[in-house]
């Protein structure tokens, strides 16, 4: 059984909450918190082995309390945000200081049963994550590349997938690579809203200009496009372009956006002008894509697991014989540069490292 702290100061939240996950098989609510003084006292008591932690909270603010709570007791944490511009710019604070993930609370934009659904899938996840306070990640450096060292770009396509533990893993490499990058499109699990303020950190703190994508946007050097919440992204040909289409359409392996549903476009529009990376997070969305992707020529690559914070995702695709370099997070960013850049005269397609 995962055991289950609640800790909101709503006590609606709190009984809605604890009704649907004591529905869960496998999920036991052992209490229930109206503040951090008093969730403090109860996880020393009932040791659970995932909190769900709303951030607008009386006496302490849910960020002191997880900043703390990460340093002299880390264990995974869920955070619970409204779907506002405030609540998500402090949950994506929130994700820095250690936070697994982020779940919209129940109201007009999700049911409570839609929002129940999402809740335990992730409390699924925590419960097997490596927790990575912020002081114990490893420094990825920086990429210097001259102009000329990334040749025939407008050919090349950098796919990049992740879930659970992956806006962490998104900014350490977007922060890396240098701003000549091929065009890139992301696909991170997170909600709607969400996704928009995730793309504005990233790019005041990247090189490369990095933007939540619109229909039809077009992917170039030097730009990263991060797929929107609720929303499916695919790669598509504009003449001898490449540009994004925005659509809805049913989840795929309960995700929208879906990276399968990213990496499957790329194989087909890209093939091998294509790069795909598959990072952290629970389950397995992107392994078959990915292996499309390899089956059509492109390189791939896979987070390893001592630097996950759940090794779901790129063990589902290493198992499926998808990839072909599973490397630290620390090295992908380098990796990328080397498979992308012009080593040969075979333009139009990344060129490939032969160390593997």
């Amino acid at each position: 059984m995962i055991k289950i702290l609640i800790v909101d100061d709503s006590a609606v939240v709190r009984k809605v909450l604890s009704d649907e996950l004591s529905k869960a098989r496998g999920i036991e609510v052992v209490g229930t918190a109206v503040d951090p003084y008093v969730a403090r006292d109860k996880i020393v008591r009932l040791k659970p082995d995932v909190i769900t932690l709303d951030l607008e909270m009386p006496r302490m603010d849910g960020l002191t309390f997880l900043r703390k709570l990460m340093k002299y007791y880390p264990m995974p944490v869920l955070v619970i945000s409204s779907l506002t511009p405030k609540g998500s710019d402090t949950a994506l604070k929130a994700l820095e200081l250690g936070a697994v993930d982020v779940v919209c609370k129940p109201g007009s934009a999700f049911s409570v049963a839609e929002i129940s659904k999402m809740l335990v899938e992730k409390i699924r996840a925590a419960a097997v994550a490596q927790i990575k306070p912020p002081a114990s990640r490893g420094r990825v450096e920086s990429i210097t590349c001259p102009g000329n060292a990334l040749q025939y770009t407008s050919h090349g396509v950098l796919a990049i997938g992740a879930s659970t533990g992956g806006t962490r893993a998104i900014e350490d490499i977007l922060v890396a690579l240098p701003n000549n990058t091929p065009g890139t499109i992301i696909v991170q699990h997170m909600p709607e809203h969400f996704t928009a303020t995730f793309a504005k950190r990233l790019n005041s703190l990247s090189r490369m200009e990095v933007r939540e994508a619109v229909n039809n946007d077009l992917v170039v050097p030097g730009v990263a496009l991060i797929a929107p919440g609720g929303r499916h992204m695919v790669l598509r040909r504009s003449g001898a372009r490449y540009c994004v289409s925005i659509k809805m359409g049913p989840p795929v392996h309960h995700q929208r956006p879906s990276v399968d549903v990213l990496f499957h476009s790329v194989a087909t529009q890209a093939g091998s002008n294509a790069l795909g990376v598959i990072l952290t997070g629970m389950g397995s969305d992107g392994a078959e894509g990915l292996g499309a992707m390899k089956k059509a020529g492109a390189r791939t690559i896979a987070q390893d697991q001592a630097s996950c914070v759940v090794f779901g995702m790129p063990k589902e695709a290493i198992d499926a014989g998808a990839v072909e370099a599973t490397l630290p997070l620390v090295d992908i960013p380098q990796r990328i540069v080397d498979l992308m850049s012009k080593r040969n005269a075979n333009p139009g397609r990344p060129v490939l490292a032969q160390n593997y």
